[in-house]
């Protein structure tokens, strides 16, 4: 396929080094000769320096010819434009990233299809979305819904009250158990198991369970102890936090932390409507965090621009006592040192932003792609159709490729396990974890047999 990216920013990069590994034909354009010259020379990526609002450029880049387009560069207005003048051209598909929630609703989907964007993200809204999903459960580090809980993935820090350390994995999750163990970290490396590994103390382990279970789950790894989550301290008051604080569910107090005067005037309007507490400060200093009740906050949320200060002030927070912590990290760079230090969850933007945008590539039919950073993997859910592959034969016998596995699927409204023996049948939603990001190989088993010959 051939993508067009606008913006060579932290986005519009970590997507294109993303699809050029892929194999994709990647062209990335921006009006900055200096960041187009920061590109990695191993990555497969041509540039093109010039305004992604100008026909001229858009021509060079050859988005008439386009399979996608994506605008990402720092301006709603630029990415917008693009868009519409891409689709003019001739991109079969578009997308434009905005800073305006307006735009998102349901009411101004065909509006927006009708100049020529097919699909809006606003990477704040997402990052929100994945920090209000996981202080619903405050002994976990990731959670992913699907089909309303029909399915679970859970990322799990295991420490020594874990029952289940220890003991080769086929004793423990069988064919009738009700969870898969679909990944482990280790150290830096990343384990697809098999029925002989174990779990050790320290392992993030990636389960896949069904809402029902999520109990069972929280005591087979010995996390009944932790409290769950009643009173959350933001600190920094951006988008992010914003969004996070107008979807917090009820039972939530918020106290949000910003060190300008004249943001947390702004915030004050913004979330006048909610409950919550604005305060002007710093939130790494201790005799402020002692002072609004740092020891009974079940969770504290780094969102400041800066990924030191969030890593630091999480650390300090974690001394104090609080369980959850959770760290914006927009640099990768430092997204291992910061598991090292066993801050807790880490979110980043563009990889979640990525994640969304990468899905409208696949052919087959994607309805969710998570990229889980922390073990180098997606996991993404795909339609079974008609006559595809992925129907022919049991899982065992599918030839999968290294480092895949089927973790569950959703047949109708209920969330059933897979093994080797189970049968995936047409219409199902499939659930699939893919290391070292093989999207590309795993969809051919989802395409209808024409699409991919008999293979």
């Amino acid at each position: 396929m051939k993508i067009v990216i606008a913006g060579a920013g932290a986005v519009g990069t970590h997507l294109s080094k993303l699809l050029s590994t892929e194999r994709h034909d990647c062209v990335l354009i921006d009006d900055n000769e200096e960041r187009l010259g920061n590109i990695d020379s191993n990555y497969d990526i041509m540039v093109v320096n010039g305004l992604p609002t100008s026909i001229k450029t858009l021509k060079d880049a050859g988005t008439g010819g386009a399979d996608l387009f994506v605008g990402v560069t720092p301006e709603e207005s630029t990415n917008i434009t693009a868009s519409i003048l891409a689709h003019a051209l001739g991109a079969k598909q578009t997308v434009a990233r905005i800073d305006n929630y307006e735009y998102l609703s349901a009411a101004n989907q065909a509006f927006f299809k009708n100049l020529g964007i097919d699909s809006l993200i606003y990477p704040e809204v997402l990052a929100a979305a994945d920090i209000i999903n996981g202080l619903k459960l405050s002994w976990v580090r990731q959670r992913w819904d699907v089909h309303n809980g029909a399915l679970v993935l859970l990322g799990i820090k295991l420490r020594e009250t874990a029952e289940i350390l220890n003991q080769p994995l086929k004793d423990l999750c069988g064919p009738e158990d009700p969870y898969h163990v679909v990944a482990i970290k280790r150290g830096d490396d990343t384990i697809i198991p098999g029925g002989l590994d174990e779990l050790h103390v320290l392992d993030l382990a990636y389960i896949m369970t069904t809402a029902e279970y999520i109990p069972y789950i929280r005591k087979i790894v010995g996390k009944e102890h932790y409290a769950d989550v009643q009173n959350v301290i933001i600190m920094g008051g951006g988008k992010t936090a914003v969004r996070a604080a107008l979807t917090m569910p009820s039972y939530m107090n918020l106290k949000i932390i910003e060190r300008d005067a004249d943001r947390c005037e702004r915030l004050n309007q913004l979330l006048a409507e909610t409950e919550t507490m604005v305060i002007h400060g710093d939130g790494r200093d201790l005799a402020l965090l002692q002072e609004e009740n740092i020891q009974n906050t079940q969770a504290f949320v780094a969102l400041t621009g800066n990924a030191e200060t969030n890593i630091l002030a999480c650390l300090t927070a974690k001394k104090l006592g609080v369980r959850k912590t959770v760290a914006m990290v927009e640099n990768l760079d430092y997204v291992s040192m910061a598991e090292s230090l066993d801050i807790g969850t880490i979110i980043n933007k563009k990889t979640i932003a990525a994640s969304h945008i990468f899905k409208m590539m696949l052919r087959a039919d994607v309805r969710n792609l998570r990229s889980l950073m922390m073990v180098d993997s997606d996991v993404a859910e795909f339609v079974a159709t008609e006559d595809s592959k992925v129907t022919r034969k049991p899982v065992k016998e599918l030839g999968l490729p290294f480092g895949v596995a089927i973790g569950g699927l959703v047949r109708g409204d209920e969330g059933i396990l897979v093994n080797g023996n189970t049968q995936i049948k047409a219409g199902d939603s499939v659930m699939v974890f893919c290391h070292k990001h093989q999207l590309g190989k795993v969809e051919k088993f989802f395409k209808k047999q024409g699409l991919f010959g008999n293979g």
